[in-house]
């Protein structure tokens, strides 16, 4: 089995040091196989925020990351650095790959760089990129979970956040489903939740579901929602049996200063 840690605009700069500690405590308890962190590492791209970011993913002991930028891990005030070296900041404390793949046993996790920083906030996925994830996807085996990671949400279930969608989602989550993904993870407006991509999305067929986390860390919380993460469990099948994943959405309890399950799911996902 593999257990995954799903956190995601922690905002740093912004964090609240209780929440920051919960989180650790969570982490050393929980003992995940890999860590997934979905973008808006900082508040402004500044070198101490993401040094802060970086300590903060050590004092975790998870021996496997996969982390992408997020719109807010790049330059705003500095026109220079944004047009000219717009990750300079991330690949220092992250590393040089905006577009990693963790692989686990009975897992894989491709990330997909959505951040534009000539488009501000807003996020796209080019049709290479969607390429590139559909070859990396097939043949994949069977008993594998495959999970697929942006930072703007491919799916959304408001009308309201349609502006914060990503652009190019659409034939994203279509192409994905029919290539074998599995989950498609994102954040960036701060608000968790578990869709049916089939629901959602005019063409999917195949089971898939976004799962979006809301802010692990931030004081900036929105929504009336609460910092939240999400621990995904996976079991390969046995032979014949049907392919399920289970979700679970911890939100941080103020009164007791710790995350608790607030939301199961057990996912049915596709062949």
């Amino acid at each position: 089995m593999s257990v995954l840690l799903h956190i995601s605009d922690t905002h740093f700069g912004t964090e609240d040091p209780a929440v920051v500690l919960a989180l650790q405590a969570f982490a050393h308890e929980l003992k995940p196989d890999g860590l997934i962190f979905s973008g808006d590492i900082t508040q402004r791209a500044r070198s101490a925020q993401f040094s802060a970011a970086r300590s903060f993913c050590e004092s975790l002991r998870i021996s496997k990351m996969l982390a992408l930028p997020g719109n807010h891990d790049i330059p705003l005030y500095n026109v220079f650095a944004r047009i000219a070296m717009p990750y300079r900041g991330y690949k220092k404390a992250f590393g040089g790959e905006l577009e990693p793949v963790m692989e686990l046993p009975d897992a894989i996790v491709v990330g997909v760089n959505t951040t534009r920083p000539e488009r501000h906030k807003d996020g796209e996925v080019s049709p290479q990129q969607v390429a590139r994830v559909v070859e990396l996807l097939k043949g994949m085996p069977r008993d594998k979970l495959r999970v697929v990671v942006t930072h703007q949400p491919a799916c959304v279930l408001r009308e309201e956040d349609e502006d914060d969608r990503l652009h190019g989602g659409h034939e994203a989550v279509t192409a994905w489903s029919d290539a074998g993904a599995d989950l498609v993870l994102g954040g960036h407006i701060h608000l968790p939740y578990v869709t049916d991509v089939c629901a959602v999305v005019k063409g999917a067929k195949r089971a898939m579901y976004c799962l979006q986390a809301g802010t692990a860390l931030s004081r900036r919380v929105r929504h009336n929602t609460p910092n939240s993460i999400n621990v995904i469990r996976w079991a390969s099948p046995v032979s014949g049996e049907a392919r399920t994943c289970k979700v679970e959405r911890w939100d941080y309890d103020l009164a007791d200063a710790r995350f608790e399950m607030t939301h199961p799911y057990d996912l049915k996902l596709g062949a």
